[in-house]
């Protein structure tokens, strides 16, 4: 298989109402009044909270290549509006946002880029204002099927995990917001104990600590998350010392979430659908496992694999999702020790929840629904941490990653 060209596509104003049930709202609209709270805020010389952001669906549907939906996300009501769509995009499963906003990196998840056995990355710039999206250039991720990236908090790597190949892979980027040519490569070797899953490694996600000193691997095929040090001048990964924090056998170690106070880890396991909570020592970069705990309710059987993990930008709640229970677990932080409590579930009101984000200012979480094309928006209670739908949810192929970026 091999990368597809670029198109851009304009959606039409009544497929945009009927997709975001926004009523005769128009997509691009004037903006929510301001809060009471956002007044006092400008009147007092602060930065006025946003009304709105924009925001970008990865996606694909069976037999297509899928592209990424650009949205607008209204932080008054949790109404979503689609923009356009970048289409003919080969699985872009994941997607990865430039610090800076200019530019939006994704990973093609296919097996093959250039006539070899890889999958690719593309970086596209991001217009101000309008959000719009250009396709810059693509490069090799020098490993089959990858599945997740980070870029790092310079602005000068993408870091992507091969899920297919096993493997890590540090990608430059330039000043232009192009892709360069990998700077370090990572092959991962061994297996672990479900034959069917874990006859080998499956790195299945890569992200970098606060300080952009340590990269954290989750190998769903060997039961570890794998440390490295980043040399965030030329790119390079070195193993730790140790170099992994093992997960118990079978667990299948999936996503990995930096708690926000710098001192936790926690890692979702797709195989036996929990939540291990770590200790983790940023200054030496070593990982102490806390706890193990159910992201299922009690007496569930069915089948079920977990999916996604997330912490509130408060720090004190952590949420995993769950495909087959199809919904979202909802933890309280414990924020002396970093231990887990269970805090009940909401439904996705839709199949098979790969992916959710919450949006920068806590107050949302969009819940991407890949088996039945739905994103559907939920209000948090910054109080207790339990989900409210909106009531607002958008139809999209496929949707695979939610990815956020302050806008008008």
């Amino acid at each position: 298989m091999s990368l597809h060209g670029l198109g851009v596509m304009t959606v039409g104003l009544a497929m945009v109402l009927a997709a975001c049930g926004c009523g005769a709202r128009a997509a691009e609209g004037p903006a929510a009044s301001p809060t009471a709270g956002e007044a006092a805020a400008v009147a007092a010389g602060e930065p006025a909270a946003p009304a709105s952001m924009f925001v970008y669906i990865g996606g694909r549907s069976r037999g297509k290549p899928g592209g990424i939906t650009r949205c607008r996300l209204d932080l008054a009501t949790g109404a979503l509006a689609v923009l356009g769509v970048t289409g003919d995009v080969s699985n872009p499963s994941w997607l990865a946002l430039h610090p800076g906003g200019r530019f939006l990196y994704t990973v093609n998840e296919v097996r093959e880029f250039g006539g070899q056995p890889a999958g690719g990355l593309s970086a596209f710039a991001v217009a101000p204002g309008s959000g719009d999206l250009t396709l810059l250039n693509q490069a090799s991720s020098k490993g089959a099927g990858p599945c997740h990236a980070v870029v790092d908090a310079r602005g000068r790597y993408v870091l992507a995990a091969n899920y297919g190949g096993g493997s890590v892979v540090v990608v430059p980027i330039g000043g232009d917001g192009r892709l360069g040519e990998a700077t370090a490569f990572v092959q991962h070797e061994g297996k672990s104990v479900d034959p069917r899953r874990q006859a080998g490694p499956h790195a299945h996600c890569a992200n970098l600590d606060a300080a952009n000193r340590f990269a954290l691997v989750a190998d769903l095929g060997l039961d570890k998350v794998l440390v490295y040090r980043f040399d965030a001048q030329a790119g390079t990964l070195a193993p730790n010392d140790p170099p992994f924090a093992t997960l118990p056998p079978g667990s299948g170690p999936r996503h990995v979430a930096f708690h926000p106070g710098g001192r936790f880890v926690h890692v979702v396991n797709e195989l036996t659908s929990t939540v291990t909570a770590f200790r983790y020592d940023a200054a030496a970069g070593r990982l102490e496992a806390l706890q193990t705990i159910s992201a299922l309710p009690e007496g569930f059987a069915e089948p079920n694999s977990g999916a996604e993990v997330a912490v509130h930008p408060s720090g004190r709640f952590l949420y995993t999702s769950n495909r087959g229970h199809d919904s979202i677990a909802i933890f309280a932080i414990d924020a002396g020790t970093g231990r887990l409590t269970a805090g009940g579930h909401a439904s996705t009101q839709g199949k098979t929840p790969r992916n959710f984000a919450l949006d920068p200012t806590g107050r949302y979480l969009l819940a991407a629904n890949q088996g039945s094309g739905t994103v559907v928006a939920f209000r948090i209670d910054g109080a207790t941490g339990r989900l409210e739908p909106t009531g607002h949810a958008l139809e999209t192929p496929g949707p695979m990653c939610v990815a956020f970026l302050a806008g008008p």
